[in-house]
């Protein structure tokens, strides 16, 4: 089969039909790492390199993997020198769906055909240029051009959102909405909660200096948020935590840790499991989704960490993270009440999440995350959650992404990895090809739309 041709990633008829059936269909892409004043500004890009892995630790973690100098990925070397160093490296990339996501978006959005190497880095890197420059090539046209309809931006409790309210203004087509990331709240144990808890009082001029200010500042947030468009709530956690726990329990751990005390493991526990589960009633009270990002260890590379801080590439996948009986007190809270959207990095845990799913109606099993978000990862998980829970109740997919361009081709990953899943199910007889079509046109679309209130 050629690389990346119309038959990509169909291995049967039944595929390609389904495939062509949702391959137009709108983007509905509730969790982004989107730059939504990049999007309402819409001066566009200078180059390749700023467009392709300027903001991608996938592409970071892998040209490091490869022996690229630091200083040609987030050092003070020149764009066009990074771009030389990757292009260098990038079929070494090959197999790795960061080797298709690129490629994708050179051929989608470029309309270039050549693979990326060391003989081609200087052709790619005019071409890309030149385009770069015209008017089409602009954030705005480009999600347009790709048919992107909702983007959820990951905001923080303290953010102004001053930029999503331009944009409900001055950019049309796409619905930008801010989603509610409230990690730095619940983590009483990080260096910088006291900053957090400051910066919580600056944003909403609300007193953060006792307990109930705090609550109350959470709260005067998720009211602003919500004014302007929000849907759901984020919380990024290694190990949940939920158990009943007391008002004056909570207070006393708040008080302690702003007084700088060292806490014991138990005090931190139980102030994130009361913490979220506030956040939980914010949640079902204003009809929010609730996304839970599960297991991530954060920041193993120490010398990566101290160099460049989080989100550079350094987090790691663990089985070894408890989900049962830790979040058992939590959803048995909300039965019902919410939805909640379970997304995990360790796909040994797709057992706990698809179970509690078939459980729990309004527990709803998230996207292969991470570093499964590839062909293989995707298939097995849709292929599981399937046989286990309902596949026409999954989430969908989301492209976690903080690169534009890269909200086509992860979609069209998804939506081509979906229709192969279904696709081979029919040519078995499990699945007639009209329910088929039905299921991955909902899949594609409907779910994600109506399961977070679009």
């Amino acid at each position: 089969m050629p690389f990346l041709d119309e038959d990509y990633l169909l291995e049967t008829d039944a595929a390609r039909e389904l495939y062509d059936a949702i391959a137009d269909r709108p983007i509905v892409d509730p969790h982004t790492h989107a730059d939504v004043a990049e999007i309402v500004e819409n001066d566009g890009w200078n180059d390749v390199w700023e467009v392709e892995a300027a903001t991608d630790h996938y592409v970071w973690a892998l040209m490091r993997n490869c022996g690229v100098d630091e200083e040609l990925i987030t050092g003070d070397a020149d764009n066009r020198e990074k771009w030389t160093a990757l292009a260098e490296v990038f079929p070494q990339f090959a197999g790795n769906p960061t080797y298709e996501w690129v490629h994708l978006d050179l051929q989608r959005r470029f309309g270039i055909e050549e693979r990326i190497s060391a003989e081609t880095a200087d052709e790619i890197w005019q071409e890309t240029k030149a385009q770069l420059a015209e008017d089409d090539m602009r954030p705005q046209e480009l999600l347009a051009e790709m048919n992107v309809e909702v983007v959820g931006s990951t905001d923080d409790p303290t953010d102004d959102l001053a930029y999503h309210e331009r944009a409900a203004d001055e950019v049309e087509g796409v619905e930008l909405v801010p989603t509610w990331r409230a990690d730095r709240a619940v983590k009483v144990d990080r260096p910088e909660w006291t900053d957090f808890v400051a910066e919580l009082a600056a944003a909403t001029e609300v007193d953060t200096d006792d307990f109930d200010g705090f609550l109350a500042a959470l709260a005067a947030s998720h009211d602003y948020f919500d004014e302007r468009g929000c849907r759901a709530c984020d919380l990024g956690i290694e190990q949940p935590v939920s158990r009943p726990v007391s008002d004056e329990r909570a207070r006393d751990v708040f008080e302690r840790a702003l007084a700088g005390a060292s806490l014991s493991e138990r005090e931190v526990g139980d102030f994130q499991a009361y913490l979220t589960e506030y956040i939980g009633e914010l949640n079902a009270e204003k009809g929010w989704v609730t996304q839970l990002h599960l297991g991530p260890v954060r920041n193993y590379r120490d010398s990566l960490f101290e160099r460049l801080g989080p989100a550079a590439g350094g987090d790691i996948s663990t089985g070894d993270v408890d989900l049962v009986k830790p979040l058992e007190h939590f959803l048995n809270r909300f039965d019902d009440e919410m939805d909640v959207v379970l997304y995990v990095i360790d796909p040994t845990h797709y057992p706990s999440v698809a179970t509690m799913a078939r459980v729990f109606p309004n527990v709803t099993v998230g996207p292969a995350w991470w570093f499964n978000d590839s062909p293989f990862g995707m298939e097995h998980q849709l292929e599981y959650v399937g046989t286990v829970e309902l596949l026409s109740q999954h989430a969908g997919m989301v492209s976690d992404s903080r690169k534009l361009l890269s909200y086509g081709s992860r979609f069209e990953m998804f939506r081509r990895s979906l229709a192969n899943v279904v696709g081979k199910q029919v040519d078995r007889g499990q699945v007639p090809a009209d329910v088929a079509q039905d299921l991955v046109e909902g899949l594609a679309y409907d779910r994600p739309k109506e399961l977070y209130g679009f």
